[in-house]
């Protein structure tokens, strides 16, 4: 298998060097485009062990005629620690129309609402994939679900309709071999796939020039696994929830919240504010706090972004932490990425796990120094 996918991978990357658009043949067009990466980090704390160690091709196929067409998305991956993860995984694959007031998806697709950046609060229809926890970009660990997606524009408002006739869930490791293992889990059991168990949901957007907001109503599922008896197990949800962004001069306010039902009756609040700020020269700072309430409970989690763009633009440091303000936990993202071309980026960095308890104690040990090549065709 290892030798196999390593063939593969050299032979997606001679094929598709750069991208390809082809001419448009009665109105058809068609584009590939993608990229190669390889990714690798090392622990800094003994015993130095790899921590991660993997390359992905990923193609993009773009089929399209008036108005009309066909995404498609697959990584090819050879990893190196976790060999059930080499292989071709299809991430994207669905139909699309559209029209200055239509727009409609139907296949498996990666659908994102909401303002938060990095956290959940209504963003709750595609879940995460956390094999590595988070510890790798953000984009990548999300899941698609196979999805129908109506949306209708009308100048300065919009309505979008969502079904998702089977759900998706949180992905946990439990691979031993996995640094970033969660340990045995108890039998998992899913809701049968069935007309009642699909996940449906509606979102109103306004753009009121200087003002954009959404209000959105969503029946879905918990999306992480709770220990129900002697296995694990999930609860049907109600999600009533809305946003806010409000620029004013070099600032963007941000807010988030939304109250989940489930299907005891109990209430969970999740709120989110967040401030950006632009000042100049190529500097970006964002901050946010979110607080989650009720149901017995409560937990607080702050970020903060900073990004500073040097070299015209060709080198870009940043940091990006979490902090578990009620644990006293941290996690923080370091990084330096160096555009040597267009095409390609040179990215190094180290990941600080700072933790006695809550959501990060289980990775303390897991400090890292990265590196990631990646080549876009």
């Amino acid at each position: 298998m290892k030798r196999t996918v390593k063939t593969l991978l050299v032979s997606v990357t001679a094929v598709y060097c750069t991208a390809v658009t082809l001419p448009a043949q009665d109105g058809l067009d068609v584009s590939v485009k993608g990229f190669v990466d390889t990714y690798h980090a090392v622990r800094t704390e003994a015993p130095g062990d790899w921590m991660s160690s993997r390359t992905r091709a990923r193609g993009e196929l773009r089929v399209e005629k008036d108005g009309g067409g066909i995404f498609l998305s697959a990584n090819l991956v050879y990893n190196a620690l976790l060999k059930d993860l080499s292989g071709l995984q299809l991430r994207e694959a669905y139909a699309y129309w559209g029209n200055p007031h239509w727009d409609i998806r139907a296949g498996r697709q990666i659908i994102s609402w909401g303002v938060a950046d990095g956290l959940r609060v209504t963003d709750l229809i595609s879940p995460m994939d956390y094999t590595e926890f988070l510890a790798q970009d953000y984009d990548d660990i999300r899941i698609p679900v196979g999805a129908l997606r109506v949306r209708y524009l009308h100048g300065s408002w919009s309505l979008e309709a969502v079904a998702v006739p089977v759900a998706e869930f949180f992905k946990l490791p439990t691979d031993p071999a996995n640094p970033w293992s969660v340990g045995t889990l108890p039998p998992e059991v899913r809701p049968d796939p069935k007309l009642g168990n699909m996940e449906y949901g509606l979102r109103f957007c306004a753009f009121l020039g200087g003002v954009d907001f959404s209000l959105m109503a969503l029946r879905s599922w918990s999306k992480m696994p709770e220990l129900l008896g002697d296995h694990l197990g999930y609860h049907r949800l109600t999600v009533l929830g809305g946003d806010l962004s409000i620029p004013f001069g070099s600032f963007v306010f941000r807010g988030e919240i939304a109250d989940n039902i489930d299907d005891r009756g109990a209430h969970q609040g999740n709120a989110l504010a967040g401030l950006d700020w632009y000042p100049g020269a190529d500097w970006n700072l964002s901050v946010q706090y979110n607080r989650t309430f009720g149901a017995g409970e409560h937990s607080s989690l702050a970020t903060l972004r900073i990004s500073k763009a040097l070299l015209n633009n060709a080198l870009t440091l940043s940091t990006f932490a979490y902090v578990d303000v009620r644990d006293k936990g941290v996690f923080n993202r370091l990084s330096a990425d160096w555009a040597a071309t267009d095409q390609l980026h040179v990215l190094l960095g180290y990941d600080y796990f700072y933790a006695k308890g809550g959501m990060f104690a289980r990775y303390a040990h897991n400090s890292e120094i990265w590196l990631k090549l990646k080549y876009n065709f």
